[in-house]
């Protein structure tokens, strides 16, 4: 008969699956950060649009299509990058780091032109209530270029924390091997 497991224990139990999950695929912890970086810019998107539609500075539209665009193709390479029980594919880890160092100077850019059309126009943009997304978009972007760092940082040092992940200990112990006495292998009664 089978004891029901207490909260503590059950929470415990899955938290123990977790870390033998990231140690078999310990790449799951930047993939995570990609993508949680990929969400919060496209999730603050129209901001960004509504400033490119009312600062209409030349590069602020490629900027946003870049970084929606390497932003996606970034994580199929570091999806690439890591096949499952195969070596590090290191041509796609470079065409991914090559796409995040894009994506980062498209960031620069976009908020350069913020910065230009706000304070040194011949004619600048008042960021006011009505304009409100201006700023929003401007530290979106920036909480996007250190999000973007951290992805980047959590790659590099991935050999690195794999193997501490690797020397935590998940293995449980099993009671009823020690209640078990001696198995009567002679088959007399």
């Amino acid at each position: 008969m089978e004891k029901k497991m207490s909260f503590g224990a059950r929470v415990k139990e899955s938290f123990r699956k977790m870390i033998v999950s990231l140690k078999h695929k310990p790449q799951t912890i930047p993939m995570i950060m990609l993508v949680i970086t990929f969400l919060y810019f496209s999730l603050n998107l129209t901001h960004f649009s509504d400033t490119t539609a009312k600062i209409n500075l030349s590069p602020m539209g490629l900027c946003e299509f870049v970084i929606m665009l390497f932003s996606m193709l970034s994580i199929v390479c570091f999806m690439n990058a890591f096949p499952h029980r195969k070596p590090v594919n290191w041509p796609m880890l470079v065409i991914m780091f090559v796409m995040i160092a894009a994506v980062f100077a498209a960031d620069v850019i976009y908020n350069n032109c913020i910065i230009q059309a706000v304070f040194y126009a011949e004619k600048p943009i008042a960021v006011n209530a009505g304009t409100a997304y201006i700023a929003y978009a401007q530290h979106n972007i920036q909480v996007h270029e250190i999000l973007l760092g951290i992805s980047v940082v959590l790659v590099v040092l991935l050999p690195l924390y794999a193997k501490l992940i690797r020397m935590i200990n998940t293995s449980i112990e099993v009671e009823a091997g020690k209640e078990m006495g001696a198995i009567d292998i002679s088959g007399e009664d």
